[in-house]
């Protein structure tokens, strides 16, 4: 089999990375050819603490948060092999991951992503395969109907948890764990700067289905997926920051007419969201701390949204 070059990029996550490394090397055998962290001005000691445990590691140092696409196209230029895994700081790899990934890639030439079963940190199923946003499954978002209607393709875009057990082509797979294929990465080149964090997997994968690469989810590989590695540590700036990227990928794929639609539902969204979380902390005697947070980041995306004006500022994302 081809060797793998794994790349993570990682901000303030070292409890996680060290984790995630650990996983690499443990289960995954002779088929890692480098790994390579792209550190992204990290100020816990990530960078120090891959230098002293695990000096097999080659360490990008930024002097500032580049965001993850530039980060991970900084690794897949530092890259040597055929096959590319970028993976997530907060990501565990399971036993015979890699083997089965690589497999595929080895019988299936048309294949250009591919991507394993994710379990969270309670080891339940995380929903990694998703349509492609449209103007339908963006309105049935705004109004909380997406998940009553996962069964209905052109109305949501997630998929049922029982299409998370079956071999498939799928149109997007969460940049959260992808092997590529070096060769369809040369054709349709690295992941879009544009997007500083968030809808840059969304963009991949649309540009791989559009150069005739398959994608494709492989649930007999697993993973485990954390979640907000980097993320948890501005929970509040990373969600204007979603809003942000999708906005730039509706512009980038729809047009202005396309960006204004987005724009308009988002307001929507939160507004609803709003209204609905507010009356359940007010209800509450004793709202609990997530109740509390998502009527918090309500506010906040619906400020930036109608102002936009920033509460944090853009340098410590």
């Amino acid at each position: 089999m081809n060797k793998i070059s794994v790349i993570i990029v990682s901000w303030n996550a070292k409890d996680f990375l060290r984790n995630c490394l650990a996983s690499i090397y443990k289960n995954s055998g002779t088929l890692i050819g480098e790994v390579i962290v792209v550190d992204n001005a990290s100020t816990d000691g990530s960078p120090e603490m891959v230098t002293k445990e695990f000096p097999g590691v080659t360490v990008i140092r930024s002097s500032n948060n580049l965001g993850f696409a530039c980060g991970n196209n900084l690794g897949i230029k530092q890259a040597s092999h055929d096959y590319l895994a970028l993976v997530n700081s907060d990501v565990i790899v399971h036993p015979g991951c890699f083997e089965t990934l690589t497999a595929f890639l080895e019988h299936h030439e048309e294949a250009g992503l591919v991507g394993p079963k994710v379990l969270d940190r309670e080891d339940r199923l995380q929903s990694t395969c998703r349509r492609f946003p449209t103007l339908m499954n963006t309105i049935c978002r705004a109004l909380a109907l997406d998940h009553a209607l996962q069964r209905w393709p052109l109305l949501s875009r997630e998929m049922t948890p029982l299409s998370h057990f079956t071999e498939s082509d799928v149109e997007v797979l969460s940049g959260c764990f992808w092997l590529a294929r070096r060769k369809a990465v040369d054709v349709v080149g690295g992941l879009d700067e544009r997007f500083f964090f968030y809808a840059e997997d969304v963009d991949w994968c649309k540009r791989f289905r559009d150069a005739g690469w398959r994608i494709m989810f492989i649930p007999q590989a697993s993973a485990t997926h954390f979640g907000g590695g980097s993320s948890d540590n501005a929970p509040l700036r990373y969600s204007i920051e979603m809003l942000r990227a999708n906005l730039a990928f509706w512009r980038k794929h729809n047009g202005i007419p396309g960006q204004v639609a987005y724009y308009l539902l988002s307001i929507l969204h939160h507004f609803l969201r709003l209204i609905l979380r507010g009356l359940n902390v007010v209800i509450r005697s004793d709202p609990t701390k997530e109740a509390r947070f998502k009527f918090t980041r309500s506010q906040v995306c619906l400020r930036w949204l109608i102002t936009g004006k920033e509460t944090f500022d853009r340098s410590a994302l």
